[in-house]
């Protein structure tokens, strides 16, 4: 008899320690508690045991992003019951408002954007919460004294929409009943949001809620195009809401891959009915023009910020993790660059991503049709009269820069206040005035993140060159002692600059200076420099830069021999 209530009392005991997701839950966060409402000046966060059974809370922890405390003191946590976790010192002030553990090493709650998660005493993550200050929904009490609170503990796993600033005059409810409670069920199957890929063989999908893990490791919920299928998936801690698949070869950065989802479900069960396909791709460092500033609103109306538009006119695939924004001091100097997204996300051909302080006020600015591309930072100084914008890659590499002033607005619009500046043509120079204008009136004087109002392609200039022949010596042996450039065009108004370099690249000719082109003609060369003297055998490249009034431009470039001479 003995032997079997001992036996009873160790089952009882590993299940006690043993819990399943979400049987203990955060059910209440004080991230800031200054300037106080009406609680002590201490961080703390509050746990609800959501089961039917008691929950002994020994050598459980409470961890963030990075930091994890000290192991819990033996507790039971009896059912539908409140718990008060904080730190050794706030302790006694915050005893008598309900049931309180301090802990060791209590972490340090950011105020905004922190990832907190409870662990069992057998490692595992019982509960997470990404939260951020735009849960407050709030511009007061996101300012510090107010807890955050949830809404419907039984729904644990819906994110944002399931927490609110607490309306409690005090400021919070530690160790009572929340004050926002609602009955709010969760009925909506989860969401495959987007992907980014962690190395060239490891695929990430991220969707908007925790997932059921078990259900979501299952292999055969995922295909992918392209020659390329998946070995391997699981479900990433600590939030559950991502999932990654291993491919059986690595995948080519030139390529978009589309994986189709076929199942998923939530973790109350809600399952995804509809197949989903997203794009995915292996994102590689861009170079110059590559990826280009392609919208500025440097003049915003009162109460509204500043917004910078990213463009990828293709065929590369980039990350915006590892982009920055930045500017030039007053020297010329460039400033603390700005990085574009804190966290991996992939930027496809075609994508348009915005950089602006406040996602919200662009919403009730602008029309947003991707509201997903945009993100927020304090962005460096772009003043309303000229200023400049710095692209730059994870080298520090410039990729694009635009040296803009107010001048180039529309000279029609009497007050540019509120009125983005759009790039006309991707391919055109970044700094020339006449290829950005502003934004259309028809279009709300902005287009973040879809295609600028004002965006026009100049066609490509219509032209053929040839040099004959591509060897020559000027000896002045009467045999190819000059090249000779022939040009054809079929398009009237060109003008062309002529400029020839050396094989290290320097310039040591310039062959013709704005000349204006007829249907077709010729310019000659004796080998001779802009001194007129003879140069040295080698290779040379002859570049011809076209334009036209439409201000397209284009450049040819073409390699000539100099061989022997006479001495």
């Amino acid at each position: 008899m003995k032997r079997s209530l001992l036996f009873i009392a160790v089952l009882m005991q590993y299940w006690l320690h043993a819990q399943d997701r979400y049987t203990v839950v955060i059910n209440e966060i004080m991230a800031d508690p200054t300037p106080t409402v009406g609680l002590p000046d201490y961080e703390w966060v509050e746990l609800i045991n959501t089961s039917a059974e008691p929950v002994n809370l020994r050598n459980w922890r409470l961890g963030d992003a990075t930091s994890l405390s000290g192991p819990f003191p033996e507790f039971l946590l009896q059912p539908d019951s409140l718990v008060i976790i904080c730190s050794g010192s706030a302790r006694p002030f915050l005893q008598a408002r309900g049931q309180t553990l301090a802990v060791t090493s209590f972490p340090s709650l950011n105020n905004d954007g922190e990832q907190l998660f409870l662990q069992s005493a057998n490692g595992r993550v019982i509960h997470a919460v990404h939260y951020s200050v735009d849960w407050y929904a709030n511009p007061l009490k996101q300012e510090g004294g107010w807890s955050l609170e949830m809404i419907d503990a039984s729904n644990p796993c819906s994110g944002s929409g399931n927490w609110k600033a607490s309306i409690h005059p005090a400021g919070g409810t530690p160790g009572r009943s929340n004050s926002v409670f609602a009955v709010s069920p969760d009925t909506s199957p989860p969401d495959p949001l987007r992907s980014y890929m962690i190395s060239p063989t490891s695929f990430i999908l991220l969707f908007n809620e925790p997932l059921d893990s078990l259900y979501a490791a299952t292999l055969s919920h995922y295909t992918v195009d392209h020659g390329l299928s998946f070995t391997k998936a699981s479900c990433l801690p600590p939030f559950f809401d991502q999932v990654q698949l291993e491919a059986n070869s690595p995948a080519d950065s030139q390529v978009v891959y589309n994986i189709t989802i076929k199942q998923a479900k939530d973790c109350r069960q809600n399952e995804m009915t509809a197949t989903i396909t997203i794009k995915a791709g292996l994102p590689t460092d861009p170079g110059p023009r590559e990826f280009i500033i392609n919208e500025i609103l440097f003049d915003p109306k009162p109460n509204a910020y500043d917004y910078v538009e990213i463009y990828n006119p293709g065929p590369k695939i980039f990350d915006a993790s590892k982009l920055y924004l930045s500017n030039r001091s007053s020297n010329g100097q460039i400033n603390t660059p700005i990085v574009l997204s804190p966290s991996p996300f992939t930027i496809f051909p075609g994508d348009h991503i915005i950089l602006t302080e406040k996602a919200a006020s662009l919403a009730l600015n602008y029309l947003v049709k991707n509201p997903m591309n945009i993100f927020e930072a304090r962005l460096p100084s772009y003043p309303d009269d000229e200023g400049n914008v710095l692209l730059l890659n994870a080298q520090g590499l410039i990729i694009d820069e635009v040296n803009y002033t107010r001048d180039w607005h529309f000279k029609l619009i009497d007050n540019p206040e509120g009125v983005s500046l759009e790039r006309i043509d991707p391919s055109a120079p970044s700094s020339e005035p006449n290829n950005w204008h502003s934004a259309a009136s028809t279009a709300g004087f902005g287009t973040p993140t879809y295609t600028n109002s004002q965006s026009r392609k100049q066609p490509p200039i219509q032209a053929h060159f040839e040099i004959t022949p591509s060897l020559f010596s000027p000896d002045n042996d009467g045999y190819n002692d000059i090249t000779t450039l022939y040009y054809k065009t079929t398009e009237p108004g060109l003008v062309a600059n002529i400029f020839i370099f050396d094989a290290a690249g320097r310039l040591v000719k310039h062959l013709a200076r704005n000349s204006l082109l007829g249907n077709n003609g010729h310019w000659n060369w004796d080998g001779t420099d802009n001194k007129g003297q003879l140069l040295p055998i080698g290779i040379y490249i002859i570049q011809t830069e076209l334009f036209n009034l439409n201000g397209s431009k284009q450049k040819f470039r073409r390699a000539v021999v100099l061989a022997n001479r006479l001495n």
